[in-house]
């Protein structure tokens, strides 16, 4: 049976699309096929995008977790190998909302590409990140950090645990004038670490930005790769705005490369998140490293109904006569329209037009648009 797409909501077509897309490039699907342990993600709150969540008792009395998250399942359930393992997931997961802030069942889409990364592995996760945000909106960007660029920085400059978590805090804040207040309470210069806050006009800016106040060491090395890593991609595509942003480094502990969020127009928060995260896979005692992103197809019904203009094409008021409001109804929809059949006029309805069935046949009442 062939589906009519124009039925689909925008992130019910959207996972069609992106399905097909990460098919194409050879990724096998993933499916979740058990509940895991409460454990699992408290160990890991950090890395989860929302604090909460739901758990339950299972009938052995173990507390297990309904999924905040999927790639931390992928890592707990998939084995290190010689080569790399591609695949990509549909789930849903269960998160507080940030519109209600209650709990919310949210379709997620992504893909992982776990084993021996190298740059090849890390360019194709991002191009296909590139691509997924070509499917879902015409005008996007991509925001690029590497945290292995900034973790460098702090090395040369031997910053102690604790100042590195302060630092950390104020980069990913672009707390710029808090950020030099600590600098010089502690002998460092902050010219050094600013160079992570500020706001670039274009990605030379940026990486040019970094050679000037680094000359040497580890974080020319780190700053080589990301520039490679961004210059393969620039090629790849011109339809996405690339953008360098130091701060977009979230949760270093995790992170080992390349981070990256992607937004679209009208939508204030991230729909894509990823990036390269070996220190995670080390952390629950595996040696493969990984790179991969998850799409939030939440934040695109959102957008979804904002750009809607009509809830419905038509509403069709009818008196006592049921089957005349039923041929008419077909009549009206057997064009590919929607149609309402209903005594009154519904409420919070945005409709194109509305119609009634009366004696003399079928009357325009009005439209609320």
């Amino acid at each position: 049976m062939a589906i009519d797409e124009s039925l689909l909501k925008r992130e019910e077509a959207a996972v069609y699309a992106l399905r097909s897309l990460y098919r194409r490039f050879g990724y096998t699907q993933f499916k979740m096929s058990k509940f895991e342990e409460y454990d699992l993600y408290v160990r890991n709150k950090d890395f989860l995008v929302s604090d909460g969540i739901i758990t339950f008792t299972d009938t052995n009395g173990r507390l297990k977790a309904l999924k905040p998250d999927v790639t931390l399942s992928i890592i707990n359930n998939s084995k290190d190998s010689d080569g790399v393992q591609k695949l990509y997931y549909n789930e849903n997961v269960y998160r507080i909302s940030g519109t209600t802030h209650t709990y919310k069942e949210i379709m997620q889409t992504g893909l992982e590409c776990i084993g021996h990364i190298g740059l090849f592995e890390v360019c194709e996760v991002l191009s296909l990140a590139v691509k997924s945000l070509e499917t879902v909106a015409s005008d996007c960007a991509l925001e690029l950090s590497h945290v292995g660029l900034i973790e460098a920085a702090f090395d040369e400059l031997k910053l102690s645990k604790e100042l590195r978590k302060a630092v950390t805090a104020f980069i990913n804040a672009k707390n710029t004038d808090d950020l030099i207040s600590l600098c010089e309470q502690n002998g460092v210069e902050p010219e050094k670490l600013t160079v992570f806050t500020k706001n670039y006009p274009c990605p030379d800016d940026a990486f040019n930005a970094v050679k000037a106040v680094y000359t040497s060491g580890a974080v020319l090395d780190a700053l080589n790769e990301f520039e490679t890593i961004f210059n393969v991609l620039s090629e790849l595509s011109s339809a996405v705005k690339l953008i360098v942003d130091f701060s977009c480094i979230g949760t270093m502990s995790y992170y080992s490369g390349v981070v990256f969020k992607g937004y679209i127009r009208d939508i204030p928060d991230a729909v894509l998140s990823g990036g390269q995260y070996d220190k995670l896979m080390k952390k629950l005692h595996r040696t493969a490293g990984a790179v991969g992103f998850a799409v939030y197809l939440d934040e695109l019904g959102r957008y979804d109904r904002s750009n809607a203009e009509f809830d419905i094409d038509t509403v069709l008021l009818y008196g006592d006569d049921i089957s005349a409001a039923i041929k008419t109804s077909e009549m009206l929809s057997s064009g590919g329209s929607s149609v309402m059949v209903a005594k009154e006029v519904p409420k919070d309805l945005r409709y194109r037009q509305l119609l009634k069935i009366t004696e003399k046949g079928l009357e325009t009442v009005n439209g609320n648009d």
